[in-house]
């Protein structure tokens, strides 16, 4: 072992440390790596910095000013914004724009546009349409070249032949009488030419009964861009077939006078909220107005309120009443999304008959429909509008309130008794505004000879006393009516004589005689009541055996 540790270049194993840390024999130190990298995590939202809004855009069309914004501008009547020629105008049609060269000023809808002038709009005033000159932005490639192919104007006078390639059918102008040939035409009624007869109305309106190439208007009523809609209509046939649906349809006659004004065509047909619009005699496509496309809807202005607390004739207190005794009321019909109300106003008319208010149910509408609805039956009936809680329509008849049936005789004259006569003041008979007259008389003759042809058939009752209570006058009801439904079934008996020289009854009724009765069955006006026999085994005119039934059982009794 001393001699091994006496070695050169052995160590000794078992040696203690040095006191001191080994000499650097390198210049300059590296600091030692982790053996686990530090974790970086995102800064706290509270410490982000927002991000920087997308730039806005100057072209209006991309601009929501009205969607869920307090813009509010009150306006007056007359001209509120301009530029050049073109101008946004408030008048007694509400907002419309006037464009140099327009036949006539330019609406978002012609039909469904209040009465009323709007107060205030909720968008800056601009024009939906676009710009006379609009430069093409730069999409990194050239503009394309024009095109050398000429393709000519469309032209109703002179159409592609039946038959080319590529060309869908088109209606040649007319129909003219034999001999006649379309006449180039400006005005209206060049363009209609000579009324249509009932032949060429049916032979016009009868293959598109059933057609579902139309025109749909909804909510919003007539529109501006349907006018080029149904141009582009009459382009290939000559009748337009618009659909109506929803709010317009409560007032047609005003849906029908702004499609003939604004299209120049005329209705032919119409049945429900179908409408057929014919496009004229001497209609050409290339010389109709070319109306400017509406590139957005504009925001709705804001109207007066129709609904008051304190409506016209009434006091609040008044009013309130009014509205608690229509929470308890009935409604007379229940309207349903995108329906056909043509006999609405009658019905609300019809209603205020026998009540001084008139309620109608709404429920699942969207609320801007039964509001115009509301809008347009106190234009309409007229009426006051009280409520529109719980989607429904709550109205009353107003002061002023006339019955339709002024004219009518005096027994048919209904007595109703006024729910609101301790409301409005009217519980003097001489102050009520439907009070009988005893002398009224029916102007129409027709009417005068139907209404004695019912009576001489016991089928109308003339009253001598007017003022019947409602238990004398449900007496006399019972009474007529037992009358009424004995003279129905009641047939004339004639009396004649027979070969032996014995009287007989004959029974005739609207050419109808009794054959094969005996006297017996036949009874009497002694008889209290008429008991039926078994009836008597009649001769038959046909031989036995001769059925193919007989026949056909003589044969399997053959077999």
């Amino acid at each position: 072992m001393v001699i091994r540790a006496t070695l050169p270049g052995s160590s000794n194993l078992f040696s203690s440390l040095p006191p001191g840390p080994p000499p650097n024999d390198s210049p300059t130190s590296i600091p030692p790596r982790p053996p686990i990298p530090i974790p970086k995590y995102p800064p706290p939202l509270k410490s982000r910095k927002s991000p920087k809004p997308p730039p806005k855009t100057s072209t209006p069309a991309f601009k929501t000013v009205h969607n869920r914004s307090k813009y509010y501008k009150p306006v007056s009547e007359g001209v509120i914004a301009s530029d050049g020629d073109r101008s946004v105008v408030i008048g007694e049609s509400g907002v419309s724009y006037l464009l140099p060269g327009a036949p006539f000023e330019f609406q978002f809808s012609y039909s469904e546009t209040p009465k009323a002038k709007p107060v205030a709009i909720r968008e800056p005033a601009f024009l939906p349409f676009a710009p006379p000159t609009m430069p093409r932005p730069w999409t990194g490639k050239a503009p394309l070249k024009k095109s050398k192919k000429k393709i000519p104007l469309f032209d109703s006078f002179n159409p592609p032949p039946p038959g080319t390639k590529g060309v869908k059918h088109v209606e040649m102008p007319g129909p003219f009488p034999l001999g006649k040939f379309p006449v180039e035409g400006r005005t209206r009624e060049e363009i209609l030419g000579e009324p249509l007869s009932k032949a060429e109305i049916r032979m016009l309106v009868k293959p598109y009964l059933s057609h579902n190439r139309q025109v749909n208007l909804g909510r919003d009523g007539l529109t501006h861009n349907m006018l080029d809609l149904i141009h582009s209509h009459w382009k290939r046939q000559r009748v337009c077939k618009v659909r109506c649906k929803g709010v317009p349809t409560v007032d047609m006659d005003n849906v029908c006078h702004h499609l003939e004004e604004k299209t120049g065509g005329k209705i032919i047909h119409r049945v429900g909220g179908v409408v057929y619009l014919f496009r004229g005699r001497n209609y050409n496509y290339r010389t109709s107005p070319q109306y400017p496309v509406m590139l957005w809807k504009p925001a709705t202005p804001v109207y007066p309120k129709l609904i008051q607390e304190a409506p016209e004739g009434l006091t609040k207190f008044e009013a309130d009443e009014l509205r608690m005794k229509g929470k308890n009321l009935i409604p007379i019909c229940r309207l349903v999304k995108n329906g056909v109300y043509i006999s609405l106003v009658k019905d609300v008319r019809d209603a205020f008959e026998g009540s001084p208010l008139a309620k109608i149910d709404c429920k699942g509408m969207h609320a801007s429909d039964y509001k115009k609805i509301g809008a347009k039956l106190k234009e309409l009936v007229p009426c006051v509008l009280l409520s529109f809680d719980d989607e429904q329509i709550l109205m009353w008849r107003g002061h002023g309130w006339k019955s339709m049936y002024q004219g009518a005789p005096s027994f048919l004259t209904p007595i109703v008794a006024d729910v609101a006569s301790g409301l409005d003041g009217s519980d003097d008979p001489k102050n009520n505004n439907h009070k009988l007259d005893s002398k009224a008389v029916i102007s129409s003759p027709k009417m005068t000879s139907l209404w004695k042809r019912a009576i001489e058939s016991n089928k109308a009752l003339l009253l001598d006393e007017i003022g019947l209570g409602p238990d004398a006058l449900l007496k006399v009801v019972e009474e007529f009516e037992g009358i009424s439904q004995a003279a129905e079934h009641t047939y004339p008996a004639l009396v004649t004589l027979s070969e032996d020289g014995t009287g007989g009854l004959e029974a005739e009724y609207e050419g109808y005689h009794s054959e094969g009765c005996s006297e017996g069955e036949i009874y009497n006006d002694d008889d209290e009541y008429f008991v039926n026999e078994p009836f008597e085994e009649m001769e038959s005119p046909i031989p036995p055996g001769s059925l193919p039934v007989d026949l056909l059982a003589k044969r399997l009794g053959e077999e």
